[in-house]
């Protein structure tokens, strides 16, 4: 209820990023990413390899929705044919500056699959299709530990009728 006095705050800032959960209605799959995250590592958790949805820094110039077209394209190799946006949050404003605008991308998923990535970005991606229930059931175990792709895989639960009337 008053001033408290003057202190230090150490914050990590970064740019606004974008994420797309990659939804294909005609198939109920989702394409998921998995990919080496060096803050796992450095938790001392095992296995630092995490599954995600794609997701990236908007570049200056570019709106978020130019990013997750772009960061699909470049991360697995989709075409994002209609996009929702899901929410916008701070994923850890405690500490981090971070801005995270999320979307649902509208994709056909077939022969969608393998490793993609930028080289000069030193990223070793692996894309794969996964049908919805798996992707919610591998949620559910508790496999997916990115925040991000708990969102958007439990948003999907909750608007996955809605999309495929929608979208198919």
């Amino acid at each position: 209820g008053g001033v408290s006095p003057t202190f230090t705050r150490e914050i990590f800032v970064r740019p606004p990023v974008a994420a797309v959960l990659l939804y294909d209605p005609a198939r109920d799959s989702v394409v998921q990413i998995e990919q080496f995250r060096a803050g796992k590592m450095a938790s001392g958790r095992p296995n630092p390899w995490m599954i995600e949805i794609v997701a990236g820094i908007i570049e200056p110039g570019e709106t978020a929705e130019d990013m997750a077209h772009r960061e699909a394209m470049e991360e697995a190799g989709c075409t994002i044919l209609d996009l929702e946006p899901i929410v916008n949050f701070y994923p850890s404003p405690g500490g981090c500056s971070e801005f995270v605008y999320m979307y649902c991308g509208r994709v056909d998923s077939d022969g969608v699959g393998g490793i993609h990535g930028l080289d000069d970005e030193q990223e070793d991606i692996r894309v794969f299709v996964e049908t919805t229930d798996e992707a919610l059931t591998r949620l559910a175990s508790g496999e997916i530990e990115s925040s991000i792709a708990i969102i958007g895989l439990q948003w999907l639960a909750l608007n996955r009728d809605r999309l495929q009337a929608a979208w198919t």
